[in-house]
């Protein structure tokens, strides 16, 4: 069967070298290797997440992390951020944690604002919050930084922030922002096989997470930092996961972190390019779209060009990539492409050319 290429918003293309590294013999992960393996990644770790914490790595999807936030960190009251379909999902998850939860929902598109979870963290009654910096299914980036700041007036509130689609492929400075938590799944921009969870915490989340009694088995913050002391997991881990990431981390540095980022930026403007040639607008609100992938509206705002996506997606499929026909309440009205990962110029140029052959079908 001929191989598809990925371009849809996760998982992404997974390189050959990458798999050579996933398939390296096992070690057992109690033994000096592993802990030789773990200690080489740690401060590389580090430098990506811009830290001095600890960074853990959790055999599983980043959603079994952010479960394990919610029933680390929240006594109270959580303060769930939403602004599409991947957003909206976390009042669903800390309803399920048991955890009393409240929505500060805005319109699929538009980013969360600083001024928006100001207003609900006066009121005193939360002590956590969690956003998503890049919403994949609308491709909108909320401004990270501007939010973090508010940390400093509502210290005790634990800000947990799923980076997922943009952990290395944008700046995110985690002591800097101040924040609590901060997590991303390796199967998008660090373009590995999904699986594995790549996550940090602050240490009053830490502090706070030993207060909790019942915080669970798997997903016990305290238990994966008195690990990652010892370059440990708690639990058995997806050894390849981790000999994939140091061989991804190795690519990282080789290539220099800054130009990593100046990459993203240029295809991603590359994707936007094409979409403005063939009429078509971009569907998250102006000056906060995704630097990892684009949305964009199929007619659906600004009277903007309005096409046959799942035509589109076909015809694409068909020259051997494979992009995202929309999803969830706009799938249709949207397509997206994804530019994040190992994504170059060139690989980008072969995407939009054959999608150009595309679009003279339709």
């Amino acid at each position: 069967m001929a191989h598809v290429k990925l371009h849809i918003p996760g998982p992404v293309e997974v390189s050959e070298k990458t798999f050579q590294a996933f398939r390296l013999p096992m070690i057992g992960h109690r033994g000096q290797g592993f802990k030789d393996l773990m200690a080489k990644i740690q401060p590389q770790l580090q430098t990506l997440l811009g830290t001095k914490q600890l960074v853990c790595l959790s055999t599983s999807s980043a959603w079994g992390v952010m479960e394990g936030a919610l029933r680390n960190l929240t006594h109270k009251k959580v303060l769930n951020c939403m602004k599409g379909a991947f957003s909206d999902k976390w009042l669903d998850v800390a309803k399920r944690c048991g955890k009393e939860a409240e929505a500060l929902q805005v319109p699929w598109g538009s980013p969360i604002r600083a001024e928006a979870i100001d207003a609900r963290l006066a009121t005193g009654q939360f002590d956590s919050l969690t956003l998503i910096h890049n919403e994949t299914s609308t491709g909108t980036m909320s401004p990270v930084a501007e939010i973090a700041a508010l940390k400093r007036k509502y210290p005790e509130v634990m800000f947990i922030v799923d980076a997922v689609s943009s952990m290395t492929a944008v700046p995110l400075n985690f002591d800097h922002l101040g924040i609590d938590v901060l997590l991303a799944g390796a199967q998008k921009a660090f373009a590995l096989p999904p699986g594995l969870t790549v996550f940090t915490c602050s240490s009053a989340a830490l502090a706070k997470a030993a207060t909790t009694k019942d915080r669970g088995y798997y997903f016990d913050f305290v238990d994966f930092q008195k690990n990652a002391a010892e370059n440990m997991t708690p639990s058995t881990p997806s050894i390849s996961h981790v000999y994939a990431l140091a061989s991804k981390l190795d690519e990282f540095y080789a290539e220099g972190l800054m130009a990593r980022y100046d990459r993203h930026r240029q295809t991603n403007q590359m994707t936007r390019d094409w979409a403005t040639k063939h009429g078509f607008t971009l569907f998250p609100e102006s000056g906060f779209e995704s630097m990892t992938l684009c949305c964009v509206n199929n007619g659906a705002k600004s009277g903007g060009r309005k096409i046959d996506a799942a035509k589109l997606q076909k015809l694409t499929k068909d020259q051997g990539y494979l992009i995202d026909g929309g999803y969830g309440k706009i799938k249709g009205t949207t397509f997206r492409i994804s530019n994040m990962g190992d994504e170059t110029p060139a690989s980008m140029t072969m995407l939009l050319t054959a999608m150009d052959s595309a679009m003279t079908k339709l």
